[in-house]
């Protein structure tokens, strides 16, 4: 812990060195980037579609240092491999999704020989340049395999992003000429590594600890973190920081949108289900893989390079249903125990909670007594979604009444748009 014994000193929350020593942050200074994009607009260019500016978006603020870019060969190879990346100092840093940018033939013609390309957005405006570029072999099996242990049809980022992508991959440095914006009345969620750090600073935090969702907040997800708070007092710290920390890239269709999301962690807040004044709510601009224990130390890594030094991990991370049959396509344990060695994660604390299931005596989320196991109810998020789309309400105590609300309005939303979209087609 790092904490001054000077009486009246501010304690820091820089408990966690960033991997590799110091955060990337690739944005071009304001005062360069009028000559940048000069540079740029003479430059072969690069198209990018929107997954391709969110991993612009996740290395220009350093949620991938020490990556100073889209990976090269011999990167990309440690991370397919090995799940992480050897320094030159030959310390070992956790890498364990392929960060990469796929370009067409045609791309690759028009490149030639230059050593610097310009990155055009999907709205045709220059939005980096990408330096020392190396262009190499695309395999797609190897990396669908390596990276979700299998090739089943159905994987959503491999369906979206992978199998229609060009067969070769560019790496290289990235210069990015403007921070990356949404405009979707969100982007003041969007905290960087560094605000991150500073955030824990001011409010003088000992702790920090991550929990990383792309679901609704329901009451056994509070009970989660509050009593992580509460094991972390007991161990001595003083001023304990929640980041409350969902994904904001790419998801599948059928999970709730991020405005959605935002809007019911809100109320969540709001209703005191947690508390402002312990809590950050922060959004991760990372796309989700769905990638189980491989993509689990992605997102624990990250957090380390925003100043987390502890990790809430549960039941089956980053995992989904098997898409061709029934069942996990990861096993639900996995995850944590893979995140408790995990190369490079070492100084990064780990904590797995216990499950937490509706008590039905008690009528409130509880964690599980398997003495009474017949006692309790668990409620998926496809049961929780189904309760919602039929306008029905959960038990009593699963989520707070304003969380719910919200889910309730959107699936009502979501329901009259497709009744009048297959009106519509009819």
């Amino acid at each position: 812990m790092l904490q001054a014994s000077v009486s009246g000193t501010v304690i820091k929350s820089s408990l966690i060195e960033p991997d590799g020593g110091v955060l990337v942050d690739a944005r071009v200074p304001e005062s360069e980037r009028g000559s940048k994009t000069l540079e740029a607009e003479l430059l072969p260019k690069v198209s990018l579609a929107k997954i391709d500016v969110e991993w612009v978006h996740v290395i220009s603020e350093g949620w991938a240092s020490p990556l100073k870019g889209f990976m090269r060969e011999n990167e990309y190879l440690q991370s397919l491999h090995f799940n992480s990346l050897r320094m030159e100092n030959g310390t070992v840093v956790n890498m364990s999704l392929p960060i990469v940018l796929a370009i067409d033939d045609e791309t690759k013609e028009r490149i030639g020989s230059s050593k610097d390309v310009g990155l055009v957005g999907p709205e045709g405006d220059l939005l980096a340049i990408l330096r020392s570029i190396e262009i190499y072999k695309h395999n797609k099996e190897e990396r669908i395999t390596r990276t979700w242990g299998t090739s089943a049809p159905g994987l959503p980022y491999v369906d979206e992003f992978i199998i229609p992508a060009g067969n070769w991959l560019l790496g290289g440095d990235l210069e990015v000429l403007k921070p990356i914006k949404y405009n979707d009345g969100l982007d003041h969620y969007r905290l960087s590594p560094k605000q991150l750090r500073n955030e824990f600073d001011r409010r003088r935090a000992d702790a920090v600890f991550a929990f990383q969702l792309r679901n609704p907040i329901h009451n056994g997800h509070a009970l989660l973190m509050n009593d992580t708070r509460r094991r972390l007092l007991e161990m001595g710290y003083k001023n304990p920081i929640l980041l409350l920390h969902p994904l904001g890239g790419f998801t599948k269709a059928d999970d709730v949108p991020l405005g959605v999301r935002m809007e019911q962690h809100c109320k969540v807040l709001e209703d005191g289900v947690l508390d402002h004044e312990t809590t950050i709510v922060a959004i991760f601009p990372s796309p989700m893989h769905y990638a189980g224990p491989t993509e689990v130390q992605w997102h624990a890594k990250a957090r380390v390079n925003a100043g987390a030094n502890f990790y809430i991990v549960g039941r089956d991370p980053a995992g989904m249903g098997h898409p061709t049959e029934k069942r996990d396509l990861y096993d639900p344990d996995h995850g944590k125990k893979v995140l408790s060695m995990a190369p490079g994660l070492e100084k990064l604390n780990i904590l797995p909670f216990r499950v937490a299931a509706y008590d039905t005596v008690a009528k409130k989320m509880a964690f599980f007594d398997p003495s009474r196991s017949k006692e309790f109810l668990f409620i998926s998020g496809t049961k929780m979604r189904t309760y919602a789309r039929n306008g029905e309400n959960p038990p009593d105590g699963f989520m707070c009444p304003g969380g719910w609300e919200v889910l309730v309005k959107y699936y009502e939303r979501s329901v009259t748009e497709e009744a009048m979209s297959a009106a519509a087609s009819a």
